[in-house]
C-alpha cells in the first residue's frame, strides 16, 4: 500500500521531484529520464511508471532553463522507441503460449487480454493510439510481438507513435507548462492529463461490456 501511495505522490508532484533529481544528479538526469520511459514502454512489468505526466513535466522544466529541450526531445524519443522494439522482441519470443495460461507470473492477464481485444479492432495502428492511453501503452508492442505482425511493419507505426508521443507531451510541458494558471495547479493540471489518457480505455471497456451483456440478453 505505502508502495502505491508513493507512486501516486510521485507521478502527481512528478515537478518537485525532478526538480530534487536535476539538483541532485545535473546531466545525469537524462539518463534517468532515459531508464524511466525505456522502461515503462519497454517491459509488461512495469506499467504503473509515469508516462505522459513525466513528459509534460520535463518539458515545462526545460522551458525553465533546467534542461536542453532539444537533447530531451531526442533523447526520450529514442528510449520510447528502443522500449517498444524490446518489448515486441519479448512478446516474439514468448509467443502465443501466454494466452493459453490461465495465469502467467508477472503478467496481469486481465491487462493483457484487453489490449489484445484493443488490437484486434483497431490493427496496426493500436502502436500509434496505444502511446497515448496508460497500460495500453506498455502492453500493445508485447501483444503486436505475439501476433503476426511483422517486425517490419511494427518499427513503422512504433517510430511514428514515439515521435509524435513525446512531441506533444514535451513540447506541451515546454509552452503551457509554466503558465502561472498551470504552475498554481501543476498536480491537478498533471491528474487531468493522466485522466484524458486513461477515459478511451474506460470508454472501451464500458462499451465491450455492455455490448457483451447486451449479446447475453438476445441469447
Amino acid at each position: 500500500m505505502e508502495l502505491v501511495l508513493l507512486i501516486i505522490d510521485f507521478v502527481l508532484h512528478i515537478d518537485r521531484y525532478l526538480s530534487v533529481i536535476i539538483r541532485d544528479y545535473g546531466v545525469l538526469t537524462y539518463s534517468i529520464l532515459f531508464l524511466i520511459v525505456f522502461l515503462e514502454t519497454g517491459l509488461v512489468v512495469t506499467p504503473f511508471l509515469p508516462g505522459d505526466s513525466l513528459l509534460f513535466a520535463a518539458g515545462a522544466l526545460a522551458a525553465m532553463g533546467s534542461l536542453n529541450i532539444a537533447l530531451l526531445i531526442f533523447l526520450l524519443i529514442l528510449a520510447a522507441i528502443l522500449g517498444d522494439t524490446v518489448n515486441y522482441a519479448i512478446g516474439n519470443y514468448l509467443g502465443p503460449k501466454v494466452f493459453d495460461q490461465d495465469k502467467v507470473r508477472f503478467l496481469k492477464k486481465e491487462y493483457l487480454q484487453r489490449t489484445h481485444e484493443f488490437y484486434e479492432k483497431h490493427g496496426g495502428k493500436t502502436i500509434i493510439i496505444a502511446r497515448f492511453i496508460p497500460i495500453i501503452r506498455t502492453f500493445a508492442p508485447f501483444v503486436a510481438g505475439i501476433g503476426s505482425m511483422t517486425y517490419r511493419h511494427f518499427v513503422s507505426y512504433n517510430v511514428i507513435g514515439g515521435v509524435v508521443w513525446v512531441f506533444i507531451f514535451c513540447l506541451g510541458g515546454y509552452f503551457f507548462g509554466n503558465l502561472p494558471a498551470v504552475r498554481r495547479n501543476f498536480s491537478l493540471v498533471l491528474l487531468m492529463i493522466i485522466i484524458i489518457s486513461v477515459l478511451p480505455g474506460v470508454i472501451e471497456i464500458v462499451r465491450q461490456a455492455y455490448q457483451k451483456k447486451r449479446s447475453a440478453k438476445q441469447n
